[in-house]
């Protein structure tokens, strides 16, 4: 099938915008190549320092081998994405050290969980922590005594800020070493259902509690599809993992087996082999294409219209929500996994999961398909099947027809015609709206706003009674990065869902985030300028008229003069100090704005 004619319009255009930053990029990392890892020509003493902890691996260290490994690894044992990895140095560096190689743990990132500090300040931390990692994961490989690395992260910012790490280093090869998704629990509909009860005083806290640790109850990552598992999605579509990777449960021979052998795959990359693949050969402006589409496709989190465009600025490409609009007007939505439909991960995954949606989008020409990939050229590898026979790890053809047509379907019969992110523009700002989460009938919401400088005053509000009747608009601002972070305002999701199971119109305007499991009130978010930059929000009172239309991606204030006002104030000194928020003053200084990726790095 040839390529869309849209696809490939969209991704001339990248090409074309981004030229002069990405060939200064590529130059660089040309430079970095010829110079190589700087492990031969350390001094002794330098050579002594970094091998002495390696026991038996020393000598191979201090002389010619198939390669070192550095390990990037964002594990801890608060998170149950990421606790798995604890295993995975020893399970690498066997492998490695099989394949004649070595491997050593570069340096470990930290990982914040998003569900832990919903509602709490922690969250305005939270996408600060991506440019963190990114920061931390370049410390860990400044050393630059590695041929190759893998990088072990799952979470929400996680895996960007490796991704922008792994573009710094974009001279060597990388593979990315998912966990999993944890085992099936409670499922995440009746566990919404639990929340609107509690959010309505029906519920009490222990039933709460209990609802929730049977939903959230081992190690791996959260089931339904949020952010996590969006990264997770990205990284087969963009060529990083191995093909079929993503969703296959922590703990299990597959797992091991896909963990040893992406090790190996890693080191096989590198410049000493071969078969040279480093990351700068793999993540182009085609392989961001391919991801936005995969983005489309699955209806994904809204997180990565702002992760997406930080990554690719690491590695010179860049990208606008203009190019998520158009490729979404030509993407079929062909899954439907909560919070956009019932089912979670690893249904999807038994459904066929993204080996049958490439295969789909490749036959319906929305996919680039010559790529370069950590599993070979052509994103066809990416429609195989990993599996254990007679233990040797062995990949086969994928699901040629879905295995349930209530959670994917193929192109030419989706479940809608467009993709599952809607652009939002108009005398507000811009910003985007998850609308495959949200049911035709209550994607057009206009209604009096009410106005709000942060989500505690909107519960409180709440359970006044003062929603209790009428339409309503609620326009929650001072939320963008510049202002505390540009935190979630996710534990506004149960009390806009009862608003809206009463019969009322309801919606959501902010210049703060929603999480991937943003539910099915309309959300018109990351609104530009935000209000402390200037924004149209911050001139909104209460009681002006608000269309927030998610079909035609209109975001407006009808109100006559409305824009005309004097930009509102906000005291927002509490946000910055405290868990840490003081530390964080030249972030909130320095980021830019939502639409070019919320970055603190600037152009690279």
């Amino acid at each position: 099938m040839p390529l869309h004619a849209t696809v490939n319009t969209v991704t001339q255009r990248i090409i074309e915008r981004s030229a002069p930053s990405r060939r200064r990029y590529l130059d660089r990392m040309a430079a970095a190549k010829s110079q190589g890892p700087a492990r031969a020509h350390l001094s002794c003493s330098g050579q002594a320092h970094a091998f002495a902890a390696a026991g038996d691996d020393q000598a191979r260290l201090a002389e010619v081998s198939a390669g070192n490994l550095g390990i990037v690894t964002a594990y801890n044992d608060m998170l149950s994405a990421h606790q798995p990895f604890e295993r995975y140095p020893t399970l690498i560096r066997d492998a490695v050290r099989a394949a004649g190689g070595t491997a050593q743990v570069a340096g470990g990132v930290p990982a914040m969980c998003d569900g832990v500090t919903q509602g709490e300040a922690g969250m305005e931390l939270s996408l600060f922590s991506r440019d963190v990692i990114a920061l931390a994961a370049g410390v860990a490989l400044s050393h630059n005594t590695f041929d190759a690395a893998v990088y072990l992260g799952v979470c929400d910012k996680i895996v960007p800020g490796l991704i922008i790490a792994a573009q710094s280093f974009g001279h060597m090869p990388a593979v990315f070493l998912p966990a999993g998704p944890m085992t099936s629990g409670l499922s995440n509909d009746e566990k919404a259902k639990v929340r609107q009860r509690y959010a309505a005083g029906e519920a009490t806290r222990e039933e709460l509690l209990a609802s929730e640790m049977a939903a959230y109850h081992g190690p791996g990552t959260c089931t339904f599809y949020g952010t996590a598992n969006t990264n997770q999605m990205l990284m087969e579509f963009m060529g990083l993992h191995l093909p079929g990777a993503s969703f296959v449960n922590p703990n299990t021979p597959l797992r091991d087996a896909l963990t040893t052998e992406g090790a190996r795959r890693a080191l096989s990359l590198s410049a000493l082999g071969n078969h040279y693949t480093p990351v700068a050969s793999i993540l182009d402006e085609k392989a961001f294409v391919n991801g936005i589409v995969g983005l489309n496709a699955t209806g994904g989190s809204t997180n990565l219209l702002i992760h997406l465009i930080a990554m690719a600025r690491a590695g010179g490409i860049v990208l606008d929500w203009e190019d998520f609009a158009d490729l979404s007007e030509v993407t079929p939505l062909i899954a439907r996994v909560y919070p956009n439909g019932l089912a979670d991960v690893n249904h999807f995954h038994a459904a066929g999961g993204l080996g049958y949606m490439i295969g789909e989008l490749l036959g319906a020409g929305l996919l680039h398909d010559d790529t370069q990939t950590v599993a070979g050229e052509g994103l066809e590898h990416y429609t195989q099947e990993p599996k254990l026979i007679d233990g040797a790890l062995t990949w086969t053809p994928g699901a040629s027809s879905s295995l349930n047509d209530k959670i994917v379907r193929p192109a030419s019969d989706p479940f809608q015609p467009t993709g599952g992110l809607s652009r939002m523009a108009g005398n507000m700002g811009t910003g985007v709206m998850k609308v495959s989460a949200v049911a035709p009938e209550h994607r057009v919401v206009e209604a009096p706003a009410r106005v709000f400088h942060d989500q505690d005053a909107v519960k409180a509000a709440f359970k006044a009674g003062e929603f209790a009747t009428g339409d309503v608009v609620i326009v929650v601002r001072f939320q963008g990065p510049k202002a505390n972070g540009m935190p979630e305002l996710h534990s506004l999701t149960p009390l806009l869902g009862i608003l809206q199971g009463r019969g009322q119109k309801v919606a959501l305007v902010t210049d703060g985030r929603m999480s991937g499991a943003s539910g099915k009130v309309p959300a018109a978010i990351h609104v530009s300028p935000e209000a402390l930059d200037g924004g149209p929000i911050g001139r909104i009172k209460d009681g002006d008229l608000i269309r927030v239309d998610g079909d035609a991606g209109i975001l407006e204030v009808l109100t006559e003069g409305a824009l005309e006002r004097p930009l509102a104030t906000a005291d927002l000194s509490d946000n910055h100090w405290g868990v840490g928020r003081d530390m964080f003053h030249a972030f909130r200084n320095t980021v830019g704005s939502a639409d070019t990726g919320a970055t603190v790095f600037g152009d690279f």
